[in-house]
């Protein structure tokens, strides 16, 4: 298997606390919870920031997990977090388009437990790909050898990209960026998740403002989490 490294910066101390916090009530949503897509209205919410440090918390906490990176056309992966070790080698845009196999795209990582699925290449237009059968047949046959697997997905309002990966996900994560976007726009991501019978886990309020501090919120059936963005 193929092997890439990533810098991982270290969490202050509040945001690792809300993120185990998240980790832990993900772990009681039931067995039957394995594929969640983390997602976001619009574009600069912190969805992959999310994303990449929940598999991380999952991997590290003794859970055989797998980051998808599905943001095909506005990946951030590779440049934010330094990755070495895959180059263009295969990754998910190669597997859909036929071009690549399943052990091809699958690469251990320097966390251990956790294996990424990287983007190689951004794409205009993925949304055919989405669609077809072997996407569905990918996040089926990483469902049976791993107990997690988190995906990157594209915002749910700017392209059908993320309405699509949320139809053959268990759950979902909405992350939502305090002040830029209105109740009106969140009601209508949560109606898109609804329409393809994704059920929500839960949402995270990200950069809101309280006593001079930026945090985020989690909101669930658990209660109310809140952690430092800086």
């Amino acid at each position: 298997m193929k092997h890439m490294e990533l810098e991982l910066p270290e969490l202050p101390y509040a945001v690792e606390e809300a993120m185990n916090r998240l980790r832990v009530n993900i772990k009681f949503s039931g067995v039957s919870t394995k594929k969640i897509i983390v997602a976001s209205t619009f574009p600069n919410e912190g969805k992959s920031t999310v994303a990449l440090n929940l598999w991380r918390m999952m991997a590290e906490s003794g859970f055989k997990s797998v980051l998808v990176d599905a943001d095909m056309r506005k990946t951030v992966l590779k440049e934010r977090h330094k990755v070495t070790g895959f180059d263009e080698n295969p990754g998910i845009d190669y597997y859909l388009s036929g071009l690549a196999e399943y052990e091809d795209i699958i690469y251990e990582t320097n966390v251990e437990n956790g294996f990424i699925i990287p983007v190689t290449n951004i794409l205009e237009n993925p949304s055919h790909l989405l669609e077809d059968k072997r996407f569905k047949q990918l996040l089926e046959r990483l469902a049976t050898e791993f107990r997690y697997v988190i995906i990157d997905s594209p915002p749910l309002n700017n392209v059908s990209d993320g309405s699509l990966i949320a139809s053959r996900c268990d759950g979902a994560l909405l992350v939502i960026r305090c002040g830029e976007t209105s109740r009106r726009q969140i009601r209508d991501s949560l109606q898109q998740l609804e329409r393809v019978g994704c059920p929500l886990i839960g949402t995270i309020l990200n950069r809101a403002e309280m006593r001079g501090s930026a945090y985020y919120k989690y909101y669930s059936r658990y209660g109310d989490y809140y952690y430092s963005d800086k």
